[in-house]
């Protein structure tokens, strides 16, 4: 993704064609111009017609990164993406280690890790650490840098994947559910030498409503009922059991209850926990039309080893 780096964007093709083209793989790269202001698709036009290697897709407004990298994963025709923030933040010669344990240890993803970052404490490197801290704790998924745009992927693990909002750096967390086997490697990262950053502490808020979404998809995406319902019910029990005591004051102990807090807190449970119930049964419904309509399995596949109908020599399918 790119967005008013013109200034970078020469230095950025002269750096990745140096790592890749000695590398010996065949390689693409895709560039995202996310509704630049300056120069940098005219910049992008003329890199791309020097080198048919490079291909730049031209977003009409700015979208954001997350949108960026959808965009990149729907358009990469590669068995493995790696993706990278377009402001020579990060190095391009980390990649070929990368793809290396990739291959080496059968990996899924292998994900960069900043541990020297070359940012403001404050602004970035302070919220970047809370940030990470409760991911992880929250997905179970324990990385040191999500936000480390420099990552490897299987390609059939991230092309399936809906992204919204800022959840692009959520994808180990969200591809977890399919089973994926994730590494985390040390990657430099260098200090940014032109323009300005994009990102600021203001989008931790955002991060955090994210999270909330995430940590839902994984934990009850098939099953809302069990996390609207347990809630209901948590809510809906105490308040019967007041109702209850309520009425035994008023039909044995004859006393009045009309004018007791008590008795409108009880109402306000039931009444809140069976709303709760009934959303759970209508997000179930909701889950099994999502499911049901695209035909889209609640488990995922990574291969199948059977015998050949016409031997009884064991053969194993391509990757799933």
């Amino acid at each position: 993704p790119v967005r008013n780096e013109a200034l970078g964007l020469d230095e950025l093709h002269r750096e990745i064609t140096a790592v890749l083209e000695p590398w010996g793989r065949p390689y693409e790269v895709l560039v995202i111009d996310d509704g630049s202001t300056d120069e940098s698709f005219a910049k992008l036009s003329a890199i791309q017609a020097a080198d048919s290697r490079w291909r730049v897709i031209r977003f009409r407004r700015n979208f954001g990164q997350t949108a960026a990298f959808s965009a990149g994963f729907a358009h990469a025709r590669g068995r493995l993406i790696a993706t990278s923030d377009g402001d020579l933040q990060n190095n391009p010669a980390d990649i070929p280690s990368m793809v290396a344990r990739l291959d080496a240890e059968d990996l899924d993803i292998v994900c960069g890790w900043r541990r020297d970052r070359k940012d403001a404490f404050v602004s970035r490197l302070l919220p970047s650490m809370m940030a990470n801290r409760l991911i992880s704790w929250a997905t179970g998924v324990r990385l040191h840098d999500y936000g480390c745009s420099l990552k490897v992927f299987r390609a059939d693990v991230v092309k399936p994947l809906k992204l919204y909002g800022e959840m692009h750096r959520f994808i180990p967390a969200i591809a977890s559910e399919q089973g994926v086997r994730i590494a985390e490697v040390v990657v430099d990262h260098r200090a940014r030498k032109h323009g300005s950053s994009k990102y600021g502490i203001s989008r931790t808020i955002r991060v955090i409503l994210d999270l909330l979404t995430v940590k839902f998809l994984l934990s009850y995406s098939t099953r809302p009922v069990q996390i609207f319902g347990l809630v209901g019910l948590t809510m809906a029990v105490p308040g019967v059991l007041i109702l209850l005591y309520l009425s035994f004051v008023k039909l044995f102990e004859e006393q009045s209850i009309a004018n007791r807090p008590l008795l409108l807190f009880g109402v306000l449970l039931v009444f809140t926990g069976v709303q709760l119930l009934t959303l759970g049964l209508l997000a179930e419904l909701q889950a099994r039309t999502y499911h049901e309509s695209q035909n889209k399995p609640t488990y995922v596949i990574r291969e199948i080893r059977e015998a050949s109908e016409r031997s009884d020599t064991l053969v194993e399918t391509a990757r799933v």
